[in-house]
């Protein structure tokens, strides 16, 4: 084989790999804010994780999602029947309905109510996912449907490959499913975490500061956050879901563990048996604990519009408005290489197009 040749083969091989659709779906890391008596007393919130082309066969099953689906919502709670995680469909678990075009704009506590029982009486009672399976938390399930009827959510959205969801499907799917849940160490930030780790391996550690070694919805969205910065591939995105009004008053902003201490009424008792201990926790805080994870102004996503989370993403625009003309100019030194070597230009990108036709 000619020089000429190596060269043109070369160029049609690359062009052809870079031309190949990038088959990349989406994920989402779910903070959502603290609401009611119980988020005064921990208000540090609550973290999930979408996953755009990851479905629920069952509560409890994973699987790939099918075409028109639009993917599950997958967290650990307390009071569901014994089980450790649960998915659920984004629709029912955002708004206790099967439809977003079904989604009022604002409700009252009779209709969540009602939205949720009729949602209950359908897909939990059979296979008893409304039983709270010894738990001291009643009516857990209740946990599962609208969300969004409770609390502001925001969404970290971040691009996933097809092996990675695989592995997710496999590692949860093969492994025993039973609820072994502690506020301290095994909460629903700890398995946010462990679910990230399996798209970035060993990226998101326990951390002893802040927080005390305890894992908290605003640290682990801190380290994505900061992971992203360093991986743009990713292609890090923030979208608010807002709070539907009219059953709960608006939730607050949460909050981690050295921040809930020395800026809330904890702080009192704290100064009182130890003024160290404050003191501790405040610099703990200013050092190490004040993250900033939103932007000024997030795009807004309603239930009409939820795509940006639905839908997989395209190639950032920046990525193809370099790659593409650089694509243009290597294709034509390979055609001018090839027609000096006497090879047959249209035979070659044949080939290239059937390489990234059969991907």
């Amino acid at each position: 084989m000619t020089r000429y040749t190596r060269i043109a083969a070369l160029a049609f091989v690359a062009a052809a790999l870079i031309l190949v659709p990038c088959c990349r779906g989406q994920a989402a890391l779910l903070l959502e804010q603290p609401y009611g008596i119980y988020g005064l007393v921990n208000p540090t919130g609550h973290n999930a994780i979408y996953l755009q082309r990851v479905c629920a066969e069952t509560p409890v099953k994973l699987r790939r999602c099918r075409p028109g689906e639009q993917g599950s919502v997958i967290s650990r709670y307390e009071g569901i029947d014994g089980y450790d995680w649960i998915a659920m469909p984004l629709i029912p678990y955002l708004y206790s309905l099967e439809e977003a075009q079904d989604v009022p704009d604002r409700v009252t506590r009779e209709e969540v109510l009602a939205m949720r029982q009729r949602y209950r009486e359908v897909h939990f009672h059979e296979i008893g996912l409304d039983r709270s399976g010894g738990s001291w938390v009643p009516n857990g399930w209740t946990q599962l449907l609208g969300a969004a009827y409770q609390r502001r959510i925001y969404a970290f959205r971040f691009d996933t490959t097809p092996e990675q969801d695989d592995e997710l499907i496999e590692r949860l799917n093969s492994r025993p499913n039973r609820s072994h849940f502690e506020m301290l160490y095994r909460n629903c930030a700890d398995f946010a975490r462990t679910i990230l780790n399996i798209y970035f391996p060993r990226q998101f550690r326990r951390s002893i500061f802040p927080d005390l070694g305890i894992t908290t919805p605003k640290q682990v969205t801190d380290k994505l956050v900061r992971y992203a910065r360093k991986h743009p591939e990713l292609d890090l995105k923030v979208y608010e879901i807002p709070q539907v009004p009219g059953f709960r008053r608006f939730s607050h902003p949460a909050k981690n563990v050295a921040e809930s201490f020395v800026t809330t009424a904890y702080a009192i008792p704290i100064t009182l048996i130890s003024p160290y201990i404050t003191g501790g926790l405040f610099v703990d805080y200013l050092v190490r604990g004040r993250y900033h994870l939103l932007p000024k102004h997030p795009r807004v996503v309603h239930p009409d519009d939820l795509t940006e989370l639905t839908e997989r993403s395209a190639p950032p625009r920046d990525v193809k408005s370099i790659v593409e003309p650089a694509i243009t100019a290597a294709a034509s030194d390979a055609a001018t290489a090839a027609a000096a070597a006497g090879i047959d230009t249209e035979a070659a990108a044949a080939i290239s197009v059937q390489a990234g036709a059969s991907d």
